[in-house]
């Protein structure tokens, strides 16, 4: 059986086609979608779990060498893994909240893929991550409909990073087979993301059009300029079909990066000056939040950093500020900051004016932002996704019939405006934000695997 399989920044998602009706197959209860979340007692516990509580073995040597030391430090730690360590979804976020000083904790993982100068053993490391999800996601699907899935096509981004080329794309790739080849699928196969979604809105189109599709997820933004319609419809070979691609690392991530680190960081000490009125690092409180980088994130929340940020705190004219940036340090909560960035921008779609509430345990650090703040906050993502949009137009050197916006970003108000900006006089649509993608791809595992 193949399913088409969206391995998102911000969730997962499966479907399959039925009928030439497509089907999501539900993930979590009734749910079709599962966020792209996973909480174990320590990091070594996510590798060791797929080998002693999945049989699933390493694909090389240096994975071999990431299990062992895994289980030696497991060991040392008194851990004994069993299949209930390792957490998924809402589930591994309820985990981290509850505790997060004392629970390895990682979101969307795929914004690492393609980071150029890691070693070997972290980007294995990054494939047992990959690998452990994927193979929730596909047990998950299995149970439900009551039959193995061997098949699958994967949604993957035009551009994994906006740096670092075909290499850094070959690497992510090659991370992503391998991790779903371990977690039993026996034939994989990839397609962009934006045509993907394309294909699904091609399926209600009547005649034949040119269409900018521009999709909008958690970590990367894609355009890509596709003929579609009736003409093409079920054909295996749509390479003439397709007439421009462009894609970044910026999505929904980087709106609550930015949200985050423009209006709450202030609240933290960002601005304020030590006493012998040398500013703080800007650094200290960009770091924290950028959970879509992992040098970043390894930078703040280093030993010797916590010393820097005390000595900070001391130095500092707002000492009260600067020291809940040492106590986002220790507790590790970057992630808690993001999800309430995340919240802001959400309920700001409906409402002029939010109250966002950052729990320190310590204490709530209220802050107010309104719609306007919001908008000027993300300046920066958006106006490098207007600058996708006319690369895309660039290149192909005409205009579209239609724009065909998607992805769960793509609800922003914000950003559809500042699209429609780009191309004023072309028609605005769109359809299943979350599960075009999902849809698109099961389309294709039809076309690829029949």
């Amino acid at each position: 059986m193949a399913i088409g399989f969206d391995y998102g920044t911000a969730n997962c998602s499966v479907a399959h086609l039925v009928n030439n009706a497509i089907e999501q197959i539900p993930l979590v209860g009734d749910n079709c979608y599962i966020s792209s979340t996973l909480c174990a007692p320590t990091a070594e516990t996510v590798s060791e779990y797929l080998f002693r509580c999945l049989d699933i073995r390493p694909s090389n040597e240096v994975g071999e060498a990431v299990l062992r030391r895994a289980v030696k430090l497991n060991r040392e730690e008194g851990i004994e893994v069993v299949p209930t360590d390792v957490s998924f979804g809402e589930a591994a976020l309820d985990l981290y909240l509850e505790d997060p000083k004392d629970v390895y904790y990682i979101k969307s993982p795929k914004s690492f893929l393609g980071a150029m100068g890691l070693r070997d053993m972290q980007l294995s490391f990054f494939e047992d991550l990959v690998c452990a999800m994927m193979s929730n996601v596909k047990r998950q699907a299995e149970t439900h409909l009551g039959q193995s899935i061997t098949q699958t096509v994967i949604g993957r981004p035009v551009n994994f990073l906006g740096r670092g080329g075909d290499a850094s794309n070959r690497q992510a790739e090659g991370i992503l087979s391998r991790a779903a080849t371990r977690a039993g699928f026996k034939d994989v196969e990839f397609q962009f993301e934006p045509v993907a979604a394309g294909l699904e809105y091609e399926s209600s189109l009547t005649e034949d059009k040119n269409v900018l599709v521009v999709d909008i997820g958690g970590g990367t933004t894609d355009c890509s300029f596709i003929q579609m319609g009736p003409s093409w419809v079920g054909k295996a070979d749509r390479e003439s079909s397709l007439i421009a691609h462009t894609g970044q690392l910026v999505g929904g991530n980087d709106l609550d990066i930015y949200i985050a680190f423009r209006r709450f960081m202030h609240a933290f000490g960002m601005g304020t000056k030590r006493h012998s009125g040398l500013d703080i690092p800007v650094t200290q409180f960009w770091n924290p939040i950028a959970i879509n980088d992992v040098q970043a994130q390894r930078k703040f929340y280093a030993h010797d950093n916590l010393k820097e940020l005390q000595l900070l705190a001391k130095e500092a004219v707002e000492q009260d500020k600067v020291s809940r940036l040492v106590t986002l340090h220790k507790d590790t909560l970057g992630y808690a900051v993001i999800r309430e960035a995340e919240k802001a921008k959400i309920a700001l779609e409906s409402s002029a004016e939010y109250r966002a509430m950052i729990d320190l345990f310590s204490e709530q650090v209220g802050i107010d932002i309104s719609h306007d703040q919001m908008a000027q906050a993300i300046d920066n993502p958006t106006r490098k996704i207007q600058a996708l949009v006319k690369e895309a137009i660039e290149q192909s050197a005409t205009l579209p019939d239609v724009i065909y916006m998607t992805g769960g970003s793509a609800r922003s108000s914000v950003l559809r405006n500042a699209v429609q900006e780009v191309l004023p006089n072309i028609p605005v649509v769109s359809g299943n934000y979350f599960g075009s993608v999902t849809a698109g791809l099961a389309r294709w595992a039809n076309v690829c695997f029949r």
